[in-house]
């Protein structure tokens, strides 16, 4: 069958105005061309739909029956275009976000707050891992994009460096390090440090870091999340080495972060994005708005 929705449309316009021409006049076209959509449908079904004696032509058994049948179909279509819309000016969506923990207060919180502003029917799902399972799920479409450390490479995945932060010595305030104004390494003692789980990754950094002691990497206390490792710092259970914008995480007054004098090493957080599909409209507005926060994104 020919029929299409221009034909439906035609048909429900006369319906709705009464007349061939202000049906015409609505659709904004000559009343000869709604009339040649109405002849084609017509010629497709092999009836007529209206009764032509009258004036105006009014609609035959079978051509009410149709316009009743067809009513859901073009109504229907009608609010999934308008859906369709609605997504693509961002009025509404829901973005799926990951992010390591520690770029959530001082990077992504503004971003996010900036992206939902003035979209109140826009959704934005957050879920915060560490950046290899959040590489996994951005790889397997369960995560639009995220923001985290460096994942291993994938060719399901492209990573942008998006800024970079020094690793140092978290303690809580009472400890004796607290006051200095920075640390050596010498005077870190390795059975006070609290480490992470291995696939994180702060601690694989510092397994790769020459400079870092080899009694660092095998503490007597691990967390499996930097939450977990800054409640028990802030407890005074021990210290910790992590990047400068994880302990500044909950900007907590009763941690302090201190600089290791003679210690190079960085953290990066990357733009994990999937290389294999295109981004969804959601993310793709998300990922212009960090952009232009964060200028080097852009750079080749």
């Amino acid at each position: 069958m020919n029929i299409n929705m221009r034909h439906l449309r035609a048909l429900h316009a006369v319906a709705a105005q009464g007349s061939f021409s202000a049906a015409a006049e609505m659709l904004g076209v000559v009343p000869s061309a709604l009339s040649e959509l109405i002849r084609q449908l017509e010629a497709d079904i092999g009836a007529p739909l209206f009764d032509r004696r009258t004036r105006p032509p009014t609609f035959t058994p079978l051509g009410q029956d149709f316009l009743d049948d067809t009513a859901p179909l073009l109504s229907g279509m009608e609010r999934a275009v308008d859906r369709l819309r609605a997504r693509a000016g961002l009025e509404s969506g829901t973005l799926h976000l990951g992010a390591s923990p520690s770029a959530i207060s001082e990077l992504l919180a503004p971003l996010l707050s900036d992206f939902l502003a003035g979209r109140p029917d826009m959704r934005c799902r957050l879920h915060d891992d560490i950046a290899e399972r959040l590489a996994i799920m951005v790889g397997e479409g369960r995560l639009d994009i995220a923001i985290a450390g460096r994942a291993q490479k994938s060719a399901d995945l492209r990573q942008r460096e998006i800024l970079r932060d020094a690793v140092g010595l978290a303690c809580s305030t009472v400890h004796p390090l607290a006051g200095r104004g920075h640390v050596a390494l010498e005077e870190i003692a390795a059975d006070s440090l609290i480490g992470l789980d291995g696939q994180t990754g702060t601690q694989q950094l510092l397994s790769d870091c020459a400079a870092i002691p080899r009694s660092f990497l095998a503490p007597r206390l691990t967390a499996h999340s930097t939450v977990a490792q800054l409640c028990l710092v802030r407890a005074g259970l021990g210290v910790a080495l992590l990047p400068r914008n994880a302990v500044l995480l909950f900007r907590d007054p009763g941690i302090r972060f201190v600089p290791v004098e003679g210690l190079d090493l960085w953290r990066s957080l990357f733009l994990l994005e999937p290389a294999r599909r295109p981004l969804t409209e959601a993310a793709r507005v998300f990922v212009e708005v960090l952009e232009a926060a964060v200028p080097r994104l852009t750079l080749p």
